[in-house]
């Protein structure tokens, strides 16, 4: 871009500008038009400083919204663009069809190695493993300081892929052998108060001794990776043995593979020759493996693989474009309204010898004024509010964002189209008004512009008012529904602590004795994760009793004590609760969707059968079954699950406390726990405030309508405003001659609201498909959901007629409660 511009800037500008510049800065007669019209232009908006203001106002909200929705296309549009050969590197992905489709950013930890050595299609390939919450100590003059970090096992060729550069500058990083790292400048002040670290160590999960072998730049924040900490993928085998491994016999989403391809390959073929692996490796496994390609830029921006709907971009956009637009309404109304009080100054104008292009540009040039106070002010707004947004959407934006050429670019582009927009409508009509008419005062309103366009653009303001209101009581609606309904389990004043993974048995005993004896501590259980949290939930095929064929369906494993259902209350609905065992499965419970998938009339069928799940890896009796549950957002529909002991996958306590001293509670678990593990950091989460994590999206939404729709309420508000400051002012003789006649103050206001009104119903009318069609779309997403009512829509175009009825409230009842005799006096 940096080329082509230079390119422009020497080829086409210079020549331009040297053979023209004489003949254009020295035409004395363009230079004082331009100054005049100026002039002129900032005279007349002295002298109606309401109407300017309001202008100024209402345009400035929009633009102020038009930048921070910018900076957030921006910000996304910009992921992962600063890679040299981002067109060249890809993510191998899985389609793995079960009953239903499952797209997984994943292949088998074989994979690699297989695509690497047996094919010539990648200069390099590499896996990564990430691995969260793991402990960091550092000794730092004979203090050991703990750390909590999320760390990424990766294999050396990974930072040959992709451009994280080393603080020097070079890309040489190496961690071919066991028992490196290398870390972000960030992440080396926070642990070791400099970046200067090569060379130091630190002990990794309590047992390994870890050295550094380079220190990395920050990596920026539009990229997918979010690791500061990158261990040896040598290393991993102690943490994962699994995704270490070279095994086809599964997938796990925490370890990735990655390609740079040669120049030139096709990737449809590739995808098509790779269709022969899952044969040669997985010959009898009966769900169906396709692995893909996906590019880079696609990784940020594809929901089916946990990335960004591209959605909410459009929707961002689409609201700003909408913000705009009614500023620009409101600026065409009352420039119309204004024209009418101005035909006598056009009429002189005309018969002083003013041609119709001069008028236009004439008030083109008002526009583009009050366009640029109104950018100027636009900008702080949005600097203004850029800390909320950030906060809004957990981004880090600020205003260094604002300094670069593009965002010039947009200002310019956005200042010049509504300056245009706005201002060539109201100068057109101006232009040609006929100037015997209006020195004798014989003008029309069609004349200037009339009723009808104005109605026009103000039942559009209130039709996109009624859409967000409306979206937004529609989005609550669906968040108040997924959060209030039950969801099978109790989640109010749970505790989930995280326990090391490889505690042995008789010491977790001796914890969930010693915290089960707290007061205020009414339940404990053990278990792999809490129901409604699916990110520790996996699937895999199930073999149910005799029947000859694998049932491929996914089923996730809910890995707990004997006091799960207890602690969660999740009620069983036939048989009992299992036995806890030393083996691995002998016992288990299912949920009711298990005998749904399978087909089976009733839940007792279910009780006694046995059942193989992953591959036969696992067998156990199924001893009771409990009623379903959700155990993740409401997108999705409720999926078989079992709940079974194992001793070896406990990752979190779970605590069901009393609500009251819930304070002293928490302190008296932490003081327990810090003595069961010295080494490792405490930490806990309520299973509420996991349960909302899995609404962020949605929170978002309805706080984004929230914001939107009183920004455009306001704008409109503001345009109201100003169109019944003119109304009244027009009608001040006849509000004097109705009020001698008899009529009272109601009499007045409703004089001005039937009309307003007759225009919100019609824009109801209108909006109500078009709200009702968009959320309908957006409600088809979730698997349960709420009903859209009749009464949201009313409740919406009530609610503008409320705020219409306020904005014009105030200056209608200042004239009507005025003497009637002071408004005839003065006509």
């Amino acid at each position: 871009m940096d080329k082509l511009l230079q390119k422009v800037k020497t080829n086409l500008w210079e020549p331009w500008y040297k053979n023209n510049s004489r003949s254009l800065f020295n035409n004395q007669k363009t230079i004082i038009m331009l100054k005049n019209y100026i002039r002129i232009a900032w005279r007349n908006l002295q002298k109606r400083k309401v109407f300017t203001a309001i202008n100024i106002l209402g345009l400035a909200i929009g633009f102020g919204s038009g930048i921070l929705i910018y900076l957030f296309l921006s910000y996304h549009l910009s992921f992962d663009t600063f890679h040299a050969n981002s067109d060249r590197i890809y993510r191998m992905a899985t389609e793995e069809h079960r009953d239903l489709i499952e797209f997984e950013p994943s292949v088998p930890p074989a994979f690699a190695k297989t695509f690497r050595e047996d094919y010539e299609y990648a200069d390099k390939v590499a896996k990564i493993s990430s691995q969260d919450g793991l402990i960091i100590d550092v000794e730092k003059n004979g203090v050991t300081d703990k750390f909590k970090q999320d760390v990424a096992f990766v294999e050396e060729d990974f930072f040959k892929i992709f451009n994280y550069p080393l603080v020097n500058g070079s890309n040489n990083i190496s961690l071919s052998a066991p028992n490196t790292a290398v870390l972000t400048e960030a992440v080396s002040l926070k642990m070791f108060g400099k970046t200067d670290v090569v060379g130091e160590t630190f002990v990794l999960q309590n047992e390994k001794t870890i050295e550094i072998t380079g220190v990395l730049k920050n990596i920026p924040k539009t990229t997918f990776l979010d690791r500061e900490v990158f261990v040896s993928f040598e290393n991993l085998n102690d943490f994962f043995e699994f995704a270490a491994s070279e095994s086809w016999g599964g997938i796990t989403s925490n370890l990735q593979t990655y390609a740079l391809l040669n120049p030139g390959q096709n990737i449809s073929s590739i995808e098509n020759v790779l269709l022969e692996l899952p044969e040669k490796h997985r010959p009898k496994q009966k769900n169906k493996h396709i692995y893909k390609l996906q590019p880079l830029s696609d990784i940020h921006f594809n929901p089916l693989y946990g990335g960004l709907d591209p959605v909410l971009l459009w929707v961002f956009a689409i609201i700003g474009l909408f913000l705009i637009t009614i500023a620009c309404i409101n600026f065409i109304n009352i420039s119309t309204a204004q024209a009418f009080y101005r035909s006598k100054e056009i009429g002189v104008r005309k018969v002083l010898g003013s041609f119709k292009q001069h008028l236009f540009w004439q008030f083109l040039s008002e526009t583009f004024v009050i366009s640029l106070f109104a950018i100027i002010l636009g900008v702080a707004l949005a600097l203004a509010f850029l800390p909320s947004f950030n906060n809004l959407f957990e981004l880090q934006l600020s205003w260094r964002d604002l300094l670069n050429y593009r965002f010039f670019g947009f200002l310019t582009l956005i200042l010049t189209l509504v300056a245009f927009l706005s201002g060539s409508y109201p100068g057109i009509l101006m232009a040609r008004i006929v100037p015997v008419l209006a020195l004798k005062g014989k003008l029309s309103h069609s004349d200037t512009g009339g009723t009808t366009t104005r109605k026009v653009l103000v039942i559009a303001q209130f039709a996109i008012s009624i859409t967000l209101i409306a979206a937004t009581l529609i989005i609550s609606r669906q968040i108040d529904y997924a959060v209030n309904t039950d969801l099978g389990f109790d989640k109010e004043s749970i505790v989930m602590v995280e326990i090391p993974t490889d505690i042995e048995r008789i010491k977790l005993n001796s914890l969930k004795e010693r915290l089960s004896q707290i007061t205020g501590v009414q339940n404990v259980s053990a278990c792999l994760s809490s129901p409604g949290a699916a990110e520790n939930n996996w699937g895999t095929g199930v073999k149910y009793h005799n029947r000859p064929e694998v049932e491929e369906f996914s089923i996730e494993a809910k890995i707990g004590d004997v006091n799960y259902l207890k602690t969660f209350n999740i009620p069983l609905v036939a048989g009992r609760n299992f036995f806890e065992s030393d083996s691995l499965i002998t016992e288990l419970l299912v949920n009711e969707r298990l005998g749904e998938k399978l087909g089976l009339a009733t839940s007792e069928e279910l009780i006694g059968k046995k059942i193989e799940v992953n591959g036969g890896r696992m067998t156990g009796t199924i001893v009771g079954v409990v009623q379903n549950f959700h155990d993740s957002n409401f997108t999705e529909q409720i999926n078989p699950v079992f709940i079974t002991a194992n001793n070896n996958w406990y990752g979190e306590i779970a605590l069901k406390i009393n609500h009251q001293n819930t304070a002293s509670t928490l302190d008296q678990i932490g003081e327990t726990w810090s003595d069961a593990f010295a080494g490792y950091i405490f930490e806990y989460r309520f299973l509420d405030e996991r349960v909302a994590k899995q609404y962020e999206t949605e929170q978002r939404y309805l706080s984004l309508s929230k914001v939107f729709s009183g920004l455009a309420i306001l704008i409109g508000c503001l345009g109201l405003y100003g169109l019944i400051l003119f109304f009244v002012g027009q009608r001040t003789k006849e509000i004097g001659i109705r009020k001698v006649l008899g009529s009272n103050v109601v009499n007045i206001l409703t004089l001005f609201t039937v009309d307003f009104f007759k225009l919100i119903l019609i824009a109801g009318v209108l909006a109500t498909p078009i709200a009702w069609y968009l959320m309908e779309q957006w409600l088809q997403g979730y698997a349960y959901r709420t009903e859209i009512h009749w009464w949201v829509f009313v409740f919406a175009i009530i609610s503008i007629m409320a705020i219409t009825l306020i904005t014009i409230s105030y200056q209608t009842l200042k004239v009507a409660v005025a003497s009637p005799v002071k408004s005839l006096r003065t006509e």
